[in-house]
């Protein structure tokens, strides 16, 4: 595979770099205390509620590490899951499953549920089930037309046969969780699924995008602007925090989010946090917790799209949880991973995230749950970056959101 860049480094400085997960490593500070984002913040005016919560300092882990195509010849593709043969899953937007194993990519796999591949909307995030040896069972989230017209988003499993001499597929895809209510708009599905230490999974999801679905992140009755907790058979967890409410959907886990394109579990306290879009301004980086709300559409950072203040301009209230972190300018955030590998000793702890908008992976260091240094790699590829997972090697596999996309292998040298 051709090799397209590598980020220079200090081996001395590798070798020293270390860190348990979910620690700050030793690293460089860049410019001192300077944020590493220059350019003006939208809402220049807005304070953030603690310090550090915005335009950390450029921390660097001085990883050097080589990029090259792992996958090619594919089309959007949108999410990624790692088997644990260490064949991978790719979802395309346009509604294509395809697997990768032994350097050959797959014809499109049969059994996919039919997408509405419209705007935003398409085949979604993946997951691959805790009991995948025994089970065989995939999960993918996507946009689902219904008869009126009208959309939601969805999440459908089915078991993956690869039997020898055949072409893989899925059986028995059923359908385990709707959105409701469906709305007619083309965007803001979320969706990444992920499943947490108790077998459970949590569904991201998002406002649907028009004005007049805004209010529904609010309204307890509708699963729009939420994330869902349910079990991998779509019934509802008897410990989820609304369950037994009246009027009050059960399968909700936390409310007031904006459109959630990137969840990842915490490596050390099993926890779900997420990385949500937010309008120009207020993407935002959340540790999701059991019937919280998140405050969107009410309560939010950066200013409208065509200018102006989001509800009022009002950007913290009480009773509504704060971002742990969050940019202004926006990001434009899809896909995340923490990295917990031993082959780049220095990234360990590290939260990498996807950004579409300035086209870099973004790498957060952390302290707790704070942020407190930023990272951009990958400028040079100069691509939108959809989705980032963990390769059982300890490389960086991400996905470029192009017509003519790849998989890129970001592997770090020691």
């Amino acid at each position: 595979m051709k090799t397209l860049m590598m980020a220079a480094a200090a081996a001395a400085l590798l070798a020293a770099c270390g860190g348990a997960d979910g620690q700050a490593q030793p690293a460089t500070k860049a410019g001192g205390d300077a944020p590493v984002e220059t350019k003006a913040a939208n809402a220049p005016d807005q304070q953030p509620a603690f310090a550090g919560q915005t335009r950390a300092p450029e921390v660097k882990a001085n990883v050097a590490y080589e990029v090259s195509d792992y996958v090619t010849g594919l089309q959007k593709p949108w999410g990624l899951a790692f088997l644990p043969d260490g064949a991978l899953l790719v979802s395309e937007k346009a509604g294509r499953l395809r697997l990768f194993a032994d350097g050959r990519l797959s014809d499109p796999l049969a059994g996919v549920p039919q997408v509405d591949a419209n705007g935003q909307g398409g085949l979604l995030g993946l997951a691959v089930d805790p009991d995948f040896a025994r089970n065989g069972l995939v999960y993918m989230a996507f946009s689902e037309r219904q008869a009126d017209g009208r959309n939601n988003t969805a999440v459908a499993r089915g078991r993956l046969v690869t039997a020898a001499g055949q072409p893989p597929r899925l059986e028995g895809t059923e359908v385990i969780w709707r959105q409701t209510p469906s709305i007619a708009s083309r965007g803001h599905f979320g969706s990444r699924l992920v499943f947490a230490r108790d077998g459970t999974l949590y569904v991201t999801t998002g406002d649907r995008q028009i004005n007049e679905s805004r209010p529904n992140a609010q309204r307890l009755d509708t699963t729009i602007g939420k994330v869902v907790r349910i079990n991998a058979d779509g019934s509802v967890p008897k410990d989820n925090p609304f369950v037994g409410r009246e009027g009050v959907r059960p399968e909700i886990y936390s409310s007031g989010h904006r459109n959630i394109q990137a969840a990842a579990l915490h490596p050390q306290t099993g926890e779900l946090w997420e990385v949500e879009h937010g309008t120009r301004g207020g993407d935002e980086l959340n540790i999701v917790r059991p019937g919280k709300n998140y405050g969107w559409p009410d309560v939010a950072y950066g200013i409208e799209y065509g200018g102006g203040a989001i509800t009022g301009g009002i950007t913290r209230k009480e009773g509504i949880e704060q971002p742990i972190y969050y940019w202004d300018p926006v990001i434009a955030p899809s896909g995340m991973a923490f990295y917990t590998h031993d082959a780049a000793p220095a990234w360990k702890g590290s939260l990498f995230v996807g950004g579409l908008g300035p086209k870099y992976l973004a790498r957060l260091t952390l302290d707790g749950d704070r942020v407190v240094g930023e990272e951009r790699l990958l400028t040079e590829v100069g691509e939108r970056l959809r989705d980032v997972v963990v390769g059982p090697d300890g490389a960086l596999y991400v996905a470029t959101d192009n017509e003519d996309g790849r998989v890129l292998k970001v592997t770090p040298k020691r």
